[in-house]
């Protein structure tokens, strides 16, 4: 009885079940093939139920698939699906304001800036203004008019500085970046009067047939001025670095996209010219290591952001980083007062910053998000009394000029921007980044797929975006009487905690008092009150005191 009932459901499965399609093909290409000796018509269902029959039985006899085995073609219509899932999504189902990272709306204000088209929305805000974490600017009755928008902020402590844009475009590798992609960004730069950074795969032929100023970005990897055995070469660096196009230099200790993560790139991606930009042999794995191989504590970190101005010709130095054990950043400001040597600027990258490729869980659960680095930083710059000599830059997740207003008023004195640049570009958000495969040729090596970018074209899309942003920014500003970025406080930024109860933001991060660190005055923020004392330029560790711990306790339980 069971035997007749197992046969019975084998039967079902092949002729009415998951099977049926392998079953149907596999008769009907046989009656094709009989057909065929009758008549030459039967060649074109032969062919089709032939490749069906094909297809099917291969997935039958598979296992790497466990539901191409089980549902033979059908299976197939499954992944089908779920390759266009995120178009069909984004096309069809979600709303305006839903999609992640980057909501439709937030896109299409991009396109439409980059297109010069009006960014308007009719019928009033669709944000849920009375939800947790809605934040807005506050206006006066009493708005300015400003003459010129093109907001700059002077980066430099030598005889070479450098009159940064208020918005300019953040890390894009080559490699990570199309060819023409590249050259359209930096074109895009120069039309628009802001730096353009290399990102860590270094200065390429491409960034500079653009003609754009660029902030030269050295990573772990030291590409573009190594030497074989992945060490830092001077005189490379030399020859780059004083060229008139690089403007600053600017040394990535973390990105927030995966901070204290390396990365390699494979030897078939290491093409001939990806080589030579980078310094690195062709067609052999490219490993970017974690940390850097010139210095060890926050002392020898300044030496050699000394020895990169002497390179340079005395222009600006920075660094790069997200914000992660707070003792490690306290120390690097620590050394700065005991040395009396300077980084020029620190760009404050967020953990909500995008790259290629990450692991899901350094983009989820590791780094300090922007706005709490920026505030952060801010706050330990002015307790140390260094925030006149270094400037702030900010990159993350930003889209807009309310966004830029935001961060300024934290305490950014620039930002910067990638992924509104890339879909100025053309970008799609398919987030099909690290395949190869990008539909639009944006983040592809492939010449037939990056063949589409019309260079001039999307250049001066890049231009409208940047210069129609800038000019909302000034806007804003107007509004509430200012007439300057750098002179925006935390304020003028109010942010809802609940549907009933709001706080400026300088409640919520209150702004250290300058100089009060060295002064050896209590603050509010606990990191800085405990870890100023108990660290130095000498190491990145804090002291070996066993009452850190506890004092860091007691500072939270006073606050809470």
């Amino acid at each position: 009885m069971r035997q007749r009932k197992k046969n019975s459901n084998v039967f079902i499965d092949f002729f009415w079940g998951r099977y049926f399609v392998l079953s149907y093909s596999t008769i009907l290409f046989g009656i094709s093939v009989f057909g065929l000796l009758h008549s030459v018509w039967f060649f074109i269902p032969g062919a089709v139920f032939g490749l069906l029959t094909f297809i099917g039985w291969k997935d039958f006899s598979q296992k790497k698939h466990g539901v191409l085995a089980n549902y033979p073609v059908l299976g197939r219509f499954r992944y089908l699906l779920e390759s266009v899932r995120p178009e069909l999504r984004q096309y069809f189902w979600e709303d305006d304001t839903d999609e992640l990272p980057y909501s439709r709306n937030q896109r299409a204000m991009v396109y439409q800036r980059a297109k010069g088209e009006m960014a308007a929305r009719p019928f009033g805000s669709v944000n849920k203004m009375y939800e947790e974490d809605f934040s807005w600017l506050n206006h006066s009755m009493r708005p300015c008019h400003i003459e010129d928008k093109n907001f700059r902020i002077k980066v430099g402590n030598g005889e070479k500085t450098y009159d940064m844009s208020v918005l300019n475009i953040s890390g894009t590798s080559f490699g990570a970046l199309s060819p023409p992609a590249i050259q359209a960004l930096n074109v895009g730069a120069k039309l628009a009067g802001c730096a353009h950074n290399t990102g860590e795969g270094s200065i390429s032929p491409f960034h500079i047939a653009g003609g754009g100023d660029l902030i030269w970005q050295i990573g772990t990897g030291y590409y573009g001025c190594r030497t074989l055995d992945g060490k830092f070469d001077p005189v490379k660096f030399s020859e780059k670095a004083t060229q008139p196009q690089v403007k600053m230099i600017e040394i990535k200790l973390s990105q927030g996209a995966k901070p204290g993560h390396g990365g390699m790139l494979l030897a078939p991606k290491v093409t001939p010219i990806i080589a030579e930009t980078r310094g690195v042999e062709a067609y052999k794995d490219c490993m970017s290591p974690c940390g850097h191989s010139e210095f060890e504590t926050p002392k020898q970190l300044l030496k050699f952001v000394e020895k990169l101005k002497h390179l340079s010709g005395d222009k600006p130095v920075g660094i790069k980083m997200c914000i992660g054990h707070p003792w490690e950043f306290i120390a690097i400001v620590k050394a700065m007062t005991e040395t009396k040597k300077f980084v020029d600027f620190i760009t404050v990258d967020g953990a909500e910053g995008g790259t290629g490729a990450a692991p899901v869980e350094f983009s989820d659960h590791i780094g300090s998000p922007l706005a709490d680095g920026v505030v952060f930083v801010d706050n330990a710059l002015l307790g140390a009394d260094l925030r006149d000599k270094v400037k702030i830059g900010a990159s993350g997740k930003v889209v807009s000029a309310y966004d830029i207003v935001r961060l300024c008023s934290l305490g950014a004195d620039w930002i910067n921007m990638a992924r509104p640049f890339m879909f100025a570009l053309g970008c799609i958000q398919a987030r099909d980044c690290a395949s190869g495969e990008c539909p639009t040729g944006i983040t592809t090596m492939n010449p037939r797929r990056y063949r589409v970018i019309d260079i001039h074209n999307r250049a001066t899309r890049v231009s409208r975006f940047h210069g129609n942003t800038v000019e909302a920014v000034g806007e804003m500003l107007e509004s509430t009487g200012i007439d300057h970025p750098v002179n925006l406080t935390r304020r003028h930024i109010v942010r809802r905690l609940s549907s009933s109860q709001i706080r400026l933001e300088d409640q919520i991060y209150p702004k250290v008092e300058k100089g009060s660190l060295l002064r050896g005055e209590e603050v509010e923020d606990p990191r800085l009150s405990v870890y100023w004392s108990r660290v130095s330029g000498e190491s990145f560790n804090p002291k070996n005191d066993s009452d850190t711990e506890k004092a860091l306790e007691s500072a939270y339980q006073q606050i809470n």
